[in-house]
């Protein structure tokens, strides 16, 4: 099952890395990425949807929708 956070992003499967990271931090609100003591839990989103979206490039998954 895909991240429902990762769904969110709607991005093709053949979207890059960097596509991937501009469009997390696009998902975070401003305030968040603001706050110092969040970046663990921001770097820890990012890598989360960058593994998602290797894995889903790995199966050849496509889009839900």
């Amino acid at each position: 099952m895909t991240d429902p956070a990762y769904q969110r992003l709607g991005l093709p499967v053949t979207a890059s890395p960097y596509a991937v990271l501009r469009a997390a931090v696009r998902a975070l609100h401003p305030d968040t990425r603001a706050v110092r003591g969040f970046r663990p839990a921001r770097k820890r989103f990012y890598r989360q949807m960058l593994c998602a979206h290797s894995m889903r490039q790995a199966v050849g998954d496509r889009p839900t929708g």
